[in-house]
């Protein structure tokens, strides 16, 4: 495990136009366990709750997943993703990390038979599934850095 036995109290997306998902790792992050997902609001509306959600649980590090394509490679959706994730970074002053996570989607349906799930479960459980391989594979956290937007050009950087 790349990042066993640290000191990790980390907050992962996944990072949907109408719902977050969201998972937790505990403090020297072994456990990960599914949180309840953030029906999205304004940006503003959906910072006040993660920044409770984050000092509650001490959180030092944000965990996001980019839906790439099956060669890797940037999508209409991880555009936003990565757009959502460096303001929600920023705004928390918190480092941060990216997952591919190509798929997750559909092996958190499969695992655990929530095909036609609209409650947000599957998009924790999607967010548990990146954290656990984000813990088990990194990348290390890395210090916030905002560029003003990102392009389809800028997605090979962060």
């Amino acid at each position: 495990m790349a990042n066993s036995l640290v000191s990790h109290s980390v907050l992962s997306f996944d990072i949907g136009l109408k719902r977050v998902g969201l998972a937790g790792c505990d403090p020297l992050g072994l456990t990960v366990t599914p949180l309840d997902p953030l029906f999205r609001k304004s940006l503003e509306e959906d910072l006040k709750t993660l920044k409770m959600i984050c000092i509650q649980r001490n959180v030092i590090g944000l965990v996001f997943g980019l839906p790439l394509d099956d060669k890797g490679n940037q999508t209409r959706q991880s555009i936003i993703c990565k757009n959502y994730g460096l303001n929600i970074a920023k705004a928390l002053q918190l480092p941060l990390a990216w997952v591919n996570e190509h798929s997750s989607s559909w092996e958190a349906q499969e695992k655990f038979k929530l095909q036609n799930d609209r409650s947000g479960k599957i998009d924790s459980v999607t967010a548990a599934i990146l954290l656990q391989q984000w813990l088990n594979e990194g990348p290390k956290l890395q210090p916030f850095r905002h560029p003003s937007k990102i392009t389809n050009d800028d997605m090979d950087e962060n």
